[in-house]
């Protein structure tokens, strides 16, 4: 069975996370974690990834990451077929490690990722293996590195560190940043206004504007990913989109001229019945994007206006 696409594009940004196999650990001794965060450097270095977090936990791992060159595939590909390797070469053993495919959602930088970032770090705590007192002593995580100043070239936290509250990469903005997760941690309320529990579901996290931008441009990978909840409506509208914009561009038209034209324009009105044919766009969404009126009924009655008075074929 052909594998469904990923969306990759340069400079994407994704919270990537992976389990082990039938939720086995992954990492239950220090030399597996360490083997695996020097594969994790390695192809950062190779790929030439950005990595603005990770936490190894007992039986997954949770990446925060950007791609320049729009090579998430290829780079996962490497990182896990090879710590696989160098894992069942040292156990004397053969298989699967990691449990199916990895989840990459993609995340819209700023503020979000850097949200995303934080709940990486706050990952050991929230699974209850560090109190948020000994998370500093967490060795399986970049937020330790951050803090001893223990850090690959590509381990970077220029931008994210940025979007909390304006914080340097200096002993006093490393200060505040604990000061930030601890708080953070203690405090549910909060964790839910930035809705934790959606940081890791779904195929986008960012604003509304932004994702419907991102599903229109890149409709036919996220048809084959059968999205679930509110990603199918955005999938919907994305596909609906693009079919519009052909059917404008077939016309020599565009929406600032459906906008200042007449509601039953009957360009406009071909144009809703050549959707209605070939999608399953609703008439709200054909009112709303050909300005035909305030609600999806106007549609029905151009449209049914038009055909009764469309001259008849002899």
């Amino acid at each position: 069975m052909a594998r469904k696409p990923r969306i990759q594009f340069a400079g994407a940004h994704y919270h990537v996370i992976n389990r082990g196999n039938y939720r086995s650990d992954l990492f239950e001794t220090a030399g597996a974690a360490a083997a695996f965060e020097q594969c994790l450097f390695e192809v950062c270095e190779q790929a030439g990834w950005r990595l603005h977090a990770f936490s190894l936990m007992r039986n997954h791992f949770h990446l925060a990451l950007e791609t320049p060159r729009g090579n998430l595939v290829e780079g996962m590909h490497w990182l896990q077929s090879t710590f696989a390797v160098r894992f069942n070469k040292f156990r004397s053993e053969r298989g699967h490690l990691f449990q199916g495919r990895y989840q990459a959602i993609l995340v819209e930088p700023g503020p979000r990722f850097a949200q995303v970032v934080s709940y990486v770090h706050l990952n050991p705590v929230r699974a209850g293996i560090v109190p948020i007192g000994q998370l500093a002593q967490f060795r399986w995580s970049s937020y330790r590195r951050f803090l001893k100043g223990d850090r690959p070239p590509s381990l970077v936290c220029d931008r994210w560190l940025a979007d909390v509250d304006e914080l340097t990469d200096t002993p006093e903005g490393w200060q505040r940043y604990q000061t930030y997760l601890a708080w953070l941690a203690a405090d549910e309320g909060e964790q839910k206004k930035l809705k934790f529990e959606e940081l890791s579901h779904g195929w986008a996290i960012g604003s509304d504007e932004w994702r419907k931008a991102l599903a229109k441009a890149h409709a036919a990978e996220l048809a084959a990913q059968k999205p679930a909840g509110r990603d199918i409506g955005e999938l919907k509208e994305a596909v609906w989109a693009r079919a519009l914009a052909e059917l404008l561009q077939r016309e020599g038209k565009t929406q600032a001229e459906a906008a200042a034209d007449w509601y039953s324009a009957e360009w406009k009105i071909k144009l809703a019945i050549e959707l209605r044919k070939t999608t399953t766009a609703t008439n709200a969404w054909i009112a709303r994007e050909l300005s035909m009126g305030s609600s999806g009924s106007s549609v029905s009655v151009y449209v049914s206006r038009w055909k009764a008075n469309k001259p008849k074929m002899q």
